[in-house]
């Protein structure tokens, strides 16, 4: 059973994205006074603690908190053109589908307003459409920015709704948000409240603005889950979606597109490329994509720069397939373009996609559990030793100055990525093309041939490995074999 939703809604800069990261007690919304900032639902799981006044062991519960865009954020107020002209009202009646859908799959309604501005024409409308559609018993309304209790009075000015009484909080300060916590737990449903299985594998979608990434999340979700939109830059933050594929679970974060930083219209696209840094940071897996009928550009390049100084397990997804003329371009003369263009990511596995046309998706998601799988492998260290051991005697790295390289030991240290660490004689004598050529190698005779390996090389004085067995010792520790 999924777990009960708490959805956040109310007119454009009342804060509702600043509420949604005091709740959480991290930065999971982007907070920016320029209206329109959230625009997709974004949402965040949250472990609401019993009150106080429960008897002791009383078990938390959890529910899923979802933020969403202001009501008329491009029509009512706000800056309604981007910086090249774009008439960002278009984006209207996406943004209010994306509010609706919020709002009735909720066991509970956040309607918050802005205590410290007049109760407006807009806060009218939206109490109202919340009592024509049967809606008021699951309100409660949230009266943001009473910094101090002599903001309280005005903010129970809400009060005239109809909604109830409102709790009056401020987000940037903390004020009223035990009493608001207290609430929510009151209200929640606990028959509800099960904990959904962790999901196996979290998933970053990347890429260049309009690649594709949205449509890719709305074709597994089978649903209108994010925005989207022929106007530049429409997703803004990190929106994490959790998918069953194949009985298996995990959660794709649809990320903010991405175009050269001198290009960067504000500060919500910088913070908007910074979530998509760190949407990469915390995935286990990420799929690049690209546009089947435009040329790698920089940005790609730069995006895949960034993949491999993180280490990370990567599909490079080829998007509109369907668009391409395959008569002028065959898949084989796009593999070795891509080859050649991202260099450093020749290991990484490609799929053609049409997400439109709903082709290639079941691919790619096993593609990407099977990526998971080759990270999270741990390879016995005899038989990674063998491996090594062979792989010098074919080739070993060149003398310099006379002095023979001596691999003494290997060992896998870590997972995700698979960590490798070489006790070596002189670590400088593996370094450069021998490194390149020892990591082929090692992803042709290992269970790592489309995953990133980290090779660590520590010098160590002892014999080494052949020495080691000539005196009679195995140089494996003996528990720790095939």
């Amino acid at each position: 059973m999924s777990l009960p939703q708490i959805a956040i809604v109310g007119r454009p800069n009342v804060g509702k994205s600043s509420l949604l990261n005091r709740l959480a007690r991290r930065r999971v919304s982007i907070v920016d006074p320029t209206p329109g900032v959230t625009r997709d639902r974004v949402s965040t799981i949250l472990e609401i603690d019993a009150p106080t006044d429960t008897p002791k062991g009383t078990p938390a519960r959890l529910v899923e908190v979802v933020d969403t865009g202001g009501y008329g954020v491009y029509t009512a107020e706000g800056k309604r053109y981007d910086e090249t002209g774009v008439d960002l009202s278009v984006l209207t009646p996406e943004i209010e589908a994306q509010i609706r859908l919020a709002r009735e799959r909720a066991q509970l309604v956040l309607f918050v307003i802005d205590a410290q501005a007049s109760i407006t024409a807009l806060d009218e409308t939206i109490a109202r459409l919340l009592r024509e559609e049967g809606s008021a018993e699951r309100v409660v309304v949230v009266a943001n920015k009473v910094d101090g209790e002599e903001w309280v009075a005005h903010g129970l000015e809400a009060a005239a709704f109809g909604l109830g009484e409102p709790i009056c909080v401020s987000a940037a300060n903390g004020f009223g948000m035990r009493q608001l916590l207290e609430a929510l737990w009151e209200r929640v449903d606990e028959a509800e409240s099960e904990i959904e299985a962790e999901p196996e594998m979290k998933l970053a979608i990347i890429g260049k603005r309009n690649a594709g990434k949205s449509t890719l999340i709305n074709a597994w979700a089978g649903e209108e889950r994010v925005i989207v939109s022929e106007v530049p830059g429409t997703t803004r933050d990190s929106v994490d979606v959790r998918f069953e594929i194949g009985g298996r679970t995990m959660i794709a974060i649809d990320t903010a597109g991405v175009r050269k930083r001198k290009s960067f219209a504000d500060d919500i696209e910088y913070y908007a490329y910074h979530r998509m840094l760190n949407s990469i940071r915390r995935a286990d897996v990420v799929l690049l994509l690209l546009e089947a009928a435009a040329e790698v550009s920089q940005v790609d390049k730069k995006l895949s720069q960034e993949l491999q100084r993180q280490f990370k397990p990567t599909v490079i997804v080829v998007s509109k397939w369907d668009l391409v003329d395959e008569a002028k371009t065959s898949p084989e003369d796009y593999l070795d373009y891509l080859t050649e263009q991202l260099r450093g990511l020749d290991f990484a596995p490609i799929v053609f996609i049409s997400a439109r046309e709903g082709e290639g998706l079941t691919a790619l998601a096993a593609m990407a559990f099977n990526l998971y799988e080759q990270a999270n492998h741990r390879e016995s260290t005899g038989r990674l030793n063998r491996v090594v051991e062979e792989i010098l005697k074919q080739r070993g790295p060149s003398s310099r100055l006379g002095t023979q390289a001596k691999v003494y030991y290997a060992s896998q240290v870590g997972t995700r990525p698979p960590t490798i660490v070489l006790k070596v004689n002189q670590p400088k004598l593996f370094e450069g093309q021998y490194e390149r050529y020892l990591l082929n190698r090692l992803r042709e005779e290992l269970p790592f041939s489309e995953v990133p390996i980290r090779l660590l090389f520590s010098e160590r004085t002892r014999g080494s490995l052949e020495e080691m067995k000539k005196r009679g010792k195995s140089g494996t520790p003996s528990r720790d074999d095939d």
